[in-house]
């Protein structure tokens, strides 16, 4: 059974795998222009294995940020995977032993928790191995491709490669905000708030760790106060908008 369930993850995480290549190998060519060298980049992968985290925290290392602002931004940005992390321990058996949970705990993202979340049955340890097996590896190797293209390609070909970090944004941005007004001026507003941290006499000395949390926080708690998510009306809100 065992086995079983281990070749079922390393299937489904194959697929993982594959989308994490390209995301990975816009973040080595990113860190490879901040002036990482391969090794740094790919160690950050695969201590981390988070997009936005990794991208934030590299932003904050380009510009000099303190541990303070790198502490606070991951925590705010990976928060999330505390709560996926609680609801994935509902899943497994009780009698799971808890080294089975920390070694989980490492790779819980959004793919893998929804590919976990999604069996109709408990979650098997082996399972959610068998996804890391393949989804950790395309990560890690996406972001050494990406670290080694930088230092061979020259330096016009990786400025317009690096166009392919912003389309990933717009990528995952762009699809859930159109069917949800409340995201459409969450996005709008944290980017409207960005511009003010950039164009402001005062605002623009503030570093960009802190810019980064003070946008997400002030607009995430906004949202989440003027248009809370209440239990069993979220899927109805969806539709709802769907249909405007």
């Amino acid at each position: 059974m065992k086995n079983n369930d281990y070749r079922n993850g390393l299937r489904d995480g194959t697929a993982v795998a594959l989308g994490y290549f390209a995301v990975s190998f816009a973040f080595g060519m990113e860190a490879s222009a901040s002036g990482l060298n391969i090794l740094q980049a790919g160690l950050i992968s695969l201590t981390n294995v988070t997009s936005a985290g990794q991208f934030s925290g590299l932003a904050i290392l380009s510009a000099g940020g303190t541990y303070l602002e790198m502490a606070l931004t991951q925590l705010i940005i990976n928060l999330r995977y505390c709560l996926m992390s609680f609801s994935l321990a509902q899943k497994l058996n009780r009698r799971t032993p808890h080294w089975h949970r920390y070694l989980m705990a490492y790779s819980v993202t959004d793919e893998i928790f929804a590919l976990d979340a999604g069996l109709d049955h408990p979650l098997s340890p082996a399972y959610h191995y068998g996804i890391t097996s393949a989804a950790v590896p395309g990560w890690v190797l996406g972001t050494l491709a990406g670290a080694v293209s930088g230092n061979l390609l020259p330096g016009f070909v990786m400025s317009a490669l690096g166009v392919a970090i912003y389309g990933m944004f717009l990528a995952i941005i762009i699809p859930p905000a159109k069917q949800n007004r409340t995201l459409l001026l969450v996005v709008l507003s944290a980017m409207g708030l960005s511009f003010l941290f950039s164009a402001l006499p005062v605002l623009n000395s503030v570093s960009s760790g802190f810019v980064i949390i003070i946008t997400t926080v002030l607009t995430a708690g906004i949202a989440a106060w003027l248009k809370p998510v209440r239990e069993g009306t979220a899927a109805a809100d969806t539709n709802s908008e769907e249909d405007t």
